[in-house]
C-alpha cells in the first residue's frame, strides 16, 4: 500500500502577485502619461517662443497676429484697428499663412 503524503504549496514569491499591477501601471505610463507630459512641454516651448508677428489661433478658433506680448497676457490684431487682450494659455498654436 503506497501512500501519498501531501505537500505544503511552496510559497510563491509576492513579487510576483504584484507583477500584473507593475506591468498595467508600465503600459498607462506609456500610451497615457508620457505622451502627455511631451505634448504638454511642447506646448510651454511654443508659448514662452512666441513673438510679434506671429500668426496664431486661439482656444477660441480666433486667428490673429500677435502685436504685443507681456508675461501672462497676449494683444493679438484680428482685423484692422481690432485688437483683443487675451491669457496667454489661450493660445492655441501658431499658424502659416496658408492656413
Amino acid at each position: 500500500m503506497v501512500q501519498f503524503m501531501a505537500q505544503a504549496p511552496e510559497a510563491a514569491n509576492p513579487i510576483f502577485g504584484f507583477l500584473p499591477i507593475i506591468l498595467l501601471f508600465v503600459i498607462f505610463y506609456f500610451l497615457l502619461i508620457r505622451p502627455q507630459q511631451q505634448n504638454q512641454k511642447k506646448r510651454r516651448e511654443m508659448l514662452t517662443k512666441l513673438q510679434k508677428g506671429d500668426r496664431v489661433l486661439t482656444i477660441g478658433g480666433i486667428y490673429g497676429m500677435v502685436k504685443e506680448i507681456k508675461e501672462d497676457t497676449v494683444v493679438l490684431r484680428i482685423a484692422d484697428n481690432v485688437n483683443i487682450k487675451m491669457a496667454r494659455v489661450g493660445v492655441d498654436r501658431v499658424v502659416s499663412d496658408e492656413e
